[in-house]
């Protein structure tokens, strides 16, 4: 048996299990674990009756169920199937040719470009309980959540930004998404996570946060309007009471986010 096992099918053992590995985490972050493994453990029993112990009559029952489990997996993991494909349709991968042919200094002037303006108005907000929901665009495009709301091109400042969330502005209650060091849009309509796990304090801010950072690899941050506080939700993630030198680490990518700290 090993005899005839070369090196093609140990590609392809290591793709199934990177595959595995992706899927679980994608599960894991979503909230539906408990589902992905019992999928699992249903394929391992199928194929012990079928495959191992030859039981013909349950081995045929459960054939049948295989024979049509595709749409049930579809019906079940809907989001996570079209998370999956906005992951793979994304640029994503290509991420390194982008490294390669930019110079260091140019992105780090752009990351210094946008921080400080972000940080400022943040900490401003924060004192004057102004609420805020602030989208940092990364690697997967957000054409569609820019086209919910109101779409213009502004250099990041803090000014305005502080002026958008103001609570008499028509475009404080939604979200404002900057890419490419520009505000592209406010207003936005984010997706709400659905978690059970999310304390109960959280408003809608803080579920809208997580969602996208469910949805997409996204850098949220949300200025809390009954606590004053601020807090960044990233790769599934949520840290709250966000200090002005932990968002400006955060921004920069010298730490990542951790969870609920």
């Amino acid at each position: 048996m090993w005899t005839y096992f070369g090196l093609k099918d140990l590609i392809d053992v290591a793709l199934v299990a990177f595959l595995l590995y992706q899927t679980y985490k994608l599960m894991k972050n979503s909230g539906a674990i408990a589902i992905f493994s019992g999928v699992v453990s249903f394929i391992i029993l199928w194929i012990v009756i079928s495959q191992i112990l030859e039981m013909r009559l349950l081995g045929a029952i459960l054939d049948k169920i295989v024979s049509f489990g595709f749409i049930v997996l579809v019906v079940l993991f809907q989001d996570e199937i079209r998370r999956f494909l906005v992951i793979l349709g994304s640029h994503k991968g290509l991420q390194f040719l982008s490294k390669l042919f930019s110079p260091k200094d140019t992105v780090s002037e752009k990351q210094k470009k946008f921080v400080a303006p972000v940080v400022l108005a943040c900490m401003n907000m924060a004192k004057k309980k102004t609420g805020a929901l602030i989208v940092i665009q990364q690697t997967m495009d957000l054409a569609m959540y820019i086209h919910t709301g109101e779409m213009f091109i502004a250099e990041t400042n803090a000014r305005l930004i502080e002026n958008i969330f103001f609570k008499n502005s028509p475009l404080h209650d939604g979200a404002m998404i900057i890419a490419g060091n520009q505000i592209r849009a406010a207003g936005c309509i984010l997706p709400v996570a659905q978690r059970a796990d999310i304390p109960k304090e959280f408003g809608l801010r803080h579920r809208s946060a997580l969602g996208l950072s469910i949805e997409t690899d996204a850098l949220v941050i949300i200025v809390s309007e009954e606590r004053g506080k601020i807090s960044v939700a990233h790769n599934s993630m949520l840290e709250i009471n966000v200090s002005a030198e932990d968002l400006q680490q955060i921004l920069t990518g010298e730490r990542e986010v951790k969870n609920y700290c």
